[in-house]
């Protein structure tokens, strides 16, 4: 959820991305697929017609019944009744029922369900947001308290520390969730801070009849055996624990964005077999009706992805619904990076994150027979490794010698070649998979130690057992190399890691990160912003911890999209009545665009490069200044819908879903002009004018001046230059015009638009490509 690396990396293994046919490696870990005449289908009514959940069930039971012929074969049908943020519901159909039932007048779509997978102790301190400080939007939001954040993901370790409720006060009014018993899990594991609890396995259960329940590994309840939700709710929302560290290394006091705020877990994710649009789609039906303030979810697929108005993607479906009763919806980007158009969850609706490192770093000195001392990246906290032999593999005295000293076919050495020495080896390869494999194959001939020369951009991980493993790049390696071959008998020492904070490290956008433009609608900017994902210690079940005290680091968006969601949560305790697009919008208008220090963010990749909008939206996510933007682009349902015309959708459709008449307007309106805090323009010809509206959420009398930075080529005026806001002019509109000096079609160009009254300064990215030639077969 963005738990996949779109889980981040579960144990330091990276999980191979499920297709929404294709279970990880073609087959579930629970269970045996159902015979293929009936499969779950997610049958979509939109917006629900009654407020009484039990009478909005029994329509649909009607539905069923009329279909199938009896009540019986209805209810043995049914899946999920979706009834309180949205009408629809799961059941086991066949193609032709599927078809059947699609094609009456009320049904929006029916879909066949899919399938999803899983996509920070100094994080806060980087942000800008100690609990030291007495007077920041911490503090003045009671650290969250009021607010409730719900979680869709793996399920949650209860037992962990960062579930405490000491000092916390009563649950809040509006909650109306609690707590589902099942395997090792009931009601007395949930208190004032874990308040909800539950757990959606129904569509799994119907796709997998042969699953064993005494067979699976897993809790058949809303207890974690991954570790991933528990992990990913520490990040969000979980309590202040001192003293926290890896073996020594990225120590300190461990706590959420929001460590008051409360937690309430939708369990619809299963071990290493991901999560079933249909139950992910009632964990947020459920969560909608529970009360909670704040949905975060930490999962995706890859792509291609579906359109977001197609049922198919269930979380833009769920987070419409929510969205429209005032729920941020929070989600990771996805872990396909650096490849340009991966980002996934690109929803307008949805607030999509993007991933980056801390200014944090684990330099590892190795220091070679002639002195020469280099520092490599690890996490190795055993013992001094005193002068010891090294060698690079390159006479494995077979017909492989060219994959000799290859990291992920070390095993094709002899086991006398690395026995008593560390290994130096190289590889292409973007995951740590190679990593832990050339301490594996190292270890299991008895070596002693590896030295991996690969991509700097690669996420750092330890090694199990603390077996020395230290990252270097290309360039580094190449010189360890060049010793082993200068001397007859080369060595080398390996220090213990330290940890460094500040300066001089830098802030990168991990590569790992999945990156815009927008494969589904390439005028809406995606990801909308960016927080550290990159080796984030939190909270795990206890059996994956590296600490006793039950915590790991993980690595993925899926640790970005929570640090997001807890800010999300400080600023929904401060600001209640701000809607979810002021909440993006004051995220988004108020990003560092430099890290914290003012230095520029670089973007992981090859080659890397100067971080753009692609890369991390509007920036990495500034909260204090998040709390005072002065200004909004917000959205309301009108805009929702004016969206949908321009994508196609049909009136009728339109209707159902937000559950009153709808009239697309004559001409279709642009896309340009949906009221988001990006300008995205991907087929530039020669010029176009647009429309944004700004909601004054500063001091009542404020005038604002804009200032441009134009992408290269591109000219923009903005009419009037000057915005006036008073008690009766809070909302005031102003028009762009955009226009290209390029002969020929340009790939992206970058800029930005800033409206400042000196004291508040709302920025938006602006996103630029000259599409001539496109345009002239379009008109030809």
């Amino acid at each position: 959820m963005e738990l996949l690396f779109m889980l981040g990396m579960k144990n330091y293994r990276i999980f191979v991305v499920l297709t929404l046919l294709i279970i990880l490696n073609g087959q579930s870990s629970l269970g045996a697929r159902a015979g293929a005449d009936r499969k779950v289908h997610i049958v979509y009514l939109g917006e629900k017609q009654h407020d009484d959940p039990e009478f909005v069930t029994d329509s649909h039971h009607q539905m069923l019944w009329s279909l199938l012929g009896s009540k019986e074969d209805a209810h043995d049908s049914m899946v999920y009744s979706y009834r309180h943020g949205f009408s629809g519901f799961a059941a086991k159909l066949t193609k032709s029922q599927a078809k059947q039932i699609a094609d009456l007048p009320e049904v929006v779509h029916v879909t066949p369900d899919s399938f999803y997978e899983l996509t920070t102790t100094r994080t806060w301190d980087y942000l800008g947001l100690s609990a030291a400080t007495p007077k920041n939007l911490l503090n003045d939001s009671n650290m969250g308290e009021e607010v409730i954040i719900g979680v869709v993901d793996t399920g949650v370790w209860p037992e962990s520390e960062v579930f405490n409720d000491n000092g916390i006060g009563p649950v809040p009014k509006h909650w109306k969730g609690g707590c589902e018993s099942g395997e090792d899990f009931n009601s007395s594991h949930c208190n004032k801070k874990l308040i909800g609890a539950k757990y959606f396995i129904n569509a799994f259960l119907a796709d997998n009849e042969s699953f064993n329940e005494t067979e699976s590994l897993d809790f058949i309840s809303p207890r974690d055996y991954d570790g991933h939700g528990t992990h990913v709710a520490t990040i969000a929302g979980g309590s202040v624990l001192p003293g926290i560290s890896y073996k020594g290394l990225a120590g300190g006091t461990v706590r959420g964005g929001a460590p008051r705020a409360r937690i309430a877990m939708y369990k619809a994710c299963w071990d290493d077999s991901g999560c079933y649009s249909a139950d992910i789609l009632k964990a947020m039906d459920e969560a909608i009706h529970d009360g909670v303030d704040v949905l975060s979810l930490s999962l995706g697929y890859r792509v291609p992805y579906f359109p977001e108005t197609d049922v198919r993607d269930a979380i833009a479906t769920g987070a419409f619904h929510a969205v429209l009763k005032g729920i941020t919806v929070v989600c990771s980007g996805g872990n396909s990076g650096p490849a340009a158009q991966t980002v996934g969850n690109a929803a307008p609706w949805i607030l999509t994150v993007a991933a980056t490192t801390l200014d944090r770093s684990f330099p590892t000195p190795l220091t070679l027979g002639n002195n020469k001392v280099i520092l490599g990246q690890a996490m190795y906290t055993g013992p001094e490794l005193g002068f010891t032999g090294l060698v690079y593999p390159e006479n494995p005295g077979n017909s492989n010698e060219s994959f000799s000293g290859t990291c992920e076919f070390l095993d094709i050495n002899s086991n006398s070649t690395m026995r008593g020495k560390v290994v130096l080896c190289f590889t292409t390869a973007k995951r740590s998979g190679a990593v832990l494999s050339a301490a594996s194959y190292v270890k299991n001939a008895g070596g002693v130690g590896v030295i991996i020369a690969r991509n700097p951009g690669d996420t750092l991980s330890p090694c199990l057992d603390d077996f020395p493993c230290v990252a270097v790049d290309y360039e580094l390696g190449t010189n360890i190399l060049l010793y082993i071959r200068s001397t007859g008998s080369p060595v080398v020492k390996i220090h213990p890691s330290k940890t460094l904070i500040g300066q001089p490290v830098g802030t990168k956008v991990a590569e790992f990160s999945s990156r815009g433009p927008n494969s589904i609608a390439p005028a809406i900017l995606k990801p909308d912003i960016a927080a550290p994902g990159v080796s984030i210690l939190a909270a795990t079940n206890t059996n994956t911890t590296f600490n006793d005290r039950g915590f790991i680091m993980l690595s993925g968006t899926s640790m970005a999209a929570p640090a997001i969601s807890g800010v999300v949560a400080l600023l929904k305790a401060t600001h209640r009545d701000w809607s979810p697009a002021a909440i993006r919008s004051a995220i988004v208008t108020t990003a560092w665009r430099t890290d914290p220090s003012g230095e520029r963010i670089f973007a992981e990749g090859s080659p890397r490069k100067l971080a753009d909008p692609f890369d991390y939206g509007g920036g990495l996510v500034n909260p204090e200044k998040a709390a005072k933007p002065g200004l909004v682009y917000d959205l309301g349902i009108e805009d929702y819908v004016l969206y949908m015309c321009t994508v196609g959708y049909n009136e009728s459709s339109i209707s159902q879903l937000v559950g009153k008449g709808t009239v697309c307007s004559n001409p279709i309106p642009s896309v340009l002009d949906f009221n988001l805090p990006s300008i995205t323009i991907p087929n530039l010809k020669e010029e176009v004018t647009l429309t944004r509206t700004l909601t004054n959420v500063g001091p009542v009398d404020s005038v604002y001046k804009v200032a441009v930075e134009p992408p290269l080529g591109v000219q923009v005026t903005v009419t009037p230059e000057t915005l006036v806001f008073n008690s009766t002019n809070k909302k005031v509109s102003f028009k762009v015009r955009v226009s290209t000096t390029h002969k020929t079609n340009t790939g992206y160009y970058f800029g930005s638009l800033t409206w400042s009254d000196y004291v508040h300064n709302a920025t938006i990215p602006l996103s630029v490509r000259t599409q001539i030639m496109q345009n002239y077969y379009d008109e030809n």
